[in-house]
């Protein structure tokens, strides 16, 4: 089984991965039953987690939300350090995970938008080097594990900034080397095989470094590098939240 789950993982199309997901989350729960580990995102406890990833980590993908540990980091600090869940906002989720997708559309306090150049869940369907919404139009935008994907990072951090409002916040994970000071780029790199060696992952084109934050400051943004997940001490580990991750949120 765990073959399969790990073949499925790695050669799939992800929007397919995602309308299969649908199905997998009425059965994986009942094989992980227990109260070890806690995803805040569903609220739901269990024995472990799920392994994930092109370098497989073990116990971090919720079985009934599918969330990780990004997402359950980024849910705590809208819930500790935002009025997300209170206050009237008009929200841009590009590449909207599937954790957060239902639950942030049944929210009445938010116009809540999304899109992706594929995803089945994209209200809009965009390039976001050229995002088709207005100057200043949103007051908060999500847009995780995207930036390493596009042909020109610099650009689309550009259009996040203008299409956020004055005042508004967008949180923009990605994965980061943090032994490398500067975000390792290379357009002869073109396999899959090759880039998954060089980025990390077959679909990257890039792997950011230390420099990440000074990339988004050149688009705009002012940046709060948070390290919320210091602050949770044993929780971290319950939440399965990597304790070292620092949450990338710009500000305009």
């Amino acid at each position: 089984m765990k073959r399969i789950y790990r073949f499925l993982l790695k050669t799939l199309p992800r929007p397919l991965l995602i309308r299969m997901s649908y199905v997998f989350r009425w059965f994986a729960p009942l094989f992980l039953s227990g109260n070890k580990v806690e995803c805040p995102v569903c609220s739901k406890t269990f024995r472990k987690f799920l392994s994930y990833g092109a370098t497989e980590r073990n116990n971090v993908l919720c079985p009934n939300c599918l969330s990780l540990e990004r997402h359950r980091l980024m849910y705590i600090y809208l819930q500790q350090k935002t009025s997300f869940f209170t206050d009237k906002q008009k929200v841009l989720h590009v590449a909207p995970e599937q954790c957060f997708y239902k639950l942030f559309r049944k929210m009445k306090n938010l116009e809540y938008v999304t899109a992706d150049i594929e995803s089945p869940l994209a209200d809009v369907k965009m390039d976001l080097h050229k995002a088709p919404f207005k100057d200043n139009e949103f007051d908060v935008i999500f847009c995780n594990h995207v930036l390493e994907h596009v042909e020109d990072d610099a650009q689309c951090m550009r259009e996040l900034y203008r299409v956020l409002k004055p005042g508004g916040y967008a949180i923009m994970q990605v994965p980061i080397d943090y032994s490398r000071a500067v975000t390792y780029e290379d357009s002869s790199i073109t396999s899959p095989e090759e880039r998954e060696k060089h980025f990390w992952q077959k679909d990257h084109v890039r792997l950011f470094g230390l420099d990440y934050p000074t990339r988004l400051t050149a688009a705009g943004f002012t940046m709060d590098c948070n390290k919320l997940a210091e602050e949770l001490g044993e929780k971290a580990e319950r939440f399965r939240i990597i304790p070292t991750e620092i949450l990338y949120v710009g500000k305009k």
